[in-house]
């Protein structure tokens, strides 16, 4: 255990769905004993129907080693949350533990841990003093935790006239600069702007690489990728993958677009294709023929298509298009429809270049066409593949240093050229 900051150990929570303590008389005692032969037959029967019970957690295992920072990825309803709020000891579980050494700091929803009568400066002290810090630790940060909250102004107000993003930029600068040992994070940061997202991711990887741990739940895949080593995808309470933080984001972006990074059709009964057409495989990877659904917004993609030819001569087109926000972002095609003189299989590759696409999620359709005075499809399917782009924030791309929000489809890293024409007044 000495160099693991968390230990989890077969973790269940159960959770009884429309049950709740009712306020009794003395009239309800004595009714209930009257009734009571019938309530324990319903009560067995009720047992047996398992809609009466919601497992948000079921037998969940994992270690984090000091200084690690984890991203825990998964659906609305995964168990997410049910799990930060077991581990910060908010719930308890229905079975197994959890071991978590040093102090910890927890934001997991807003206004958690604040009293809504006190003042920004009295909360901040009362939060110091439940994890344990010294008031004069507390009085060394104030100023630190006040400027990065961006709540100056409003510090002796009370916490209860604050708005939601106040409340949060407060929570999470108290949990970051009071130096605790392991800091839970909730989806809590969605609330913030883009400039104030960028300053807590910032502070996260600060926080990391001081030796603290960071347990962080998010559906901003670019900021998984980005802050953690490591991601757990949740799926209906369980744990389906523990691995790179790429890799379990490239099985999370699959499942929910529908689609993976590649296809294959070994059956020749089921390959898609007529006339004299067959596909054999379709798939996205980088440079070096790797497959790849999560890829850096500067890094290039290949589109590689595998296909046979039945009939020789055969003349037609392929054609791709890409697709996100329920938008098309672009089509792309071969110029001319190409004669594919022998039978054999064949292979055709388009690169996307990198600095094109812009952040999200994008799904890849494939058409392929013949123009025999109208235009007739051999191959055509859609949203089989799916990938996801994401920012790293590095300079290296269109947005440059820029963090607010950047709108448009695509994101194409243009050149631009600026000259002094002269002084202010010069003639032309």
């Amino acid at each position: 255990m000495s160099d693991f900051a968390l230990r989890v150990e077969s973790i269940s929570k159960r959770y009884r769905l429309g049950s709740r303590e009712k306020y009794r008389a003395f009239r309800d005692v004595l009714a209930g004993a009257f009734r009571a032969p019938l309530d324990l037959f319903r009560k067995k029967r009720r047992a047996r129907r398992p809609e009466d019970t919601l497992w948000a957690l079921r037998d969940v295992s994992f270690d984090v080693r000091e200084g690690e920072v984890v991203g825990i990825i998964g659906r609305n309803g995964a168990g997410k949350s049910t799990l930060l709020k077991v581990l910060s000891r908010v719930t308890e579980p229905t079975e197994g533990r959890a071991v978590v050494r040093g102090r910890v700091a927890s934001l997991l929803e807003v206004g958690t841990g604040f009293h809504p009568e006190l003042t920004g400066r009295e909360n901040v002290f009362l939060n110091g003093a439940i994890l344990g810090m010294p008031r004069t630790e507390v009085r060394r940060k104030f100023d630190e935790i006040v400027a990065f909250a961006e709540v100056e102004r409003f510090i002796d107000t009370p916490v209860k006239h604050y708005s939601s993003g106040m409340y949060v930029r407060l929570a999470f600068a108290v949990a970051a600069h009071l130096e605790p040992e392991t800091l839970f994070v909730d989806e809590v940061l969605a609330v913030g702007d883009l400039q104030f997202q960028r300053k807590c991711l910032a502070k996260m990887h600060d926080v990391s690489h001081a030796g603290r741990t960071v347990l962080f739940v998010s559906h901003n895949m670019s900021a998984i990728t980005k802050l953690c080593s490591r991601a757990i995808l949740l799926r209906d309470g369980r744990v389906v993958r523990d691995a790179k933080a790429v890799d379990a984001v490239s099985e999370y972006v699959s499942s929910a677009l529908g689609g993976s990074a590649s296809a294959e059709w070994q059956d020749p009964k089921t390959r898609p294709g007529s006339d004299g057409f067959e596909l054999l495989s379709l798939g996205l990877t980088d440079e070096g023929g790797v497959p790849m659904s999560v890829a850096a917004i500067e890094q290039p993609l290949d589109l590689r298509i595998r296909y046979r030819v039945t009939r020789p001569g055969l003349k037609f087109r392929c054609a791709v298009s890409f697709h996100t926000r329920g938008t098309c972002a672009f089509v792309t095609m071969e110029r001319t429809e190409q004669i594919r003189e022998g039978v054999g299989s064949y292979r055709s590759t388009v690169r996307v270049p990198g600095n094109l696409l812009t952040e999200g999620e994008y799904t890849v359709n494939l058409s392929v066409f013949a123009s025999r005075g109208r235009k007739s499809h051999l191959c055509k399917i859609e949203d089989l593949l799916a990938f996801q782009v994401f920012d790293p924030m590095t300079g290296g791309s269109a947005r440059g240093d820029y963090a607010e929000g950047f709108g448009g489809i695509l994101r194409p890293l243009l050149e631009w050229q600026t000259r002094f024409d002269g002084a202010e007044g010069a003639a032309e």
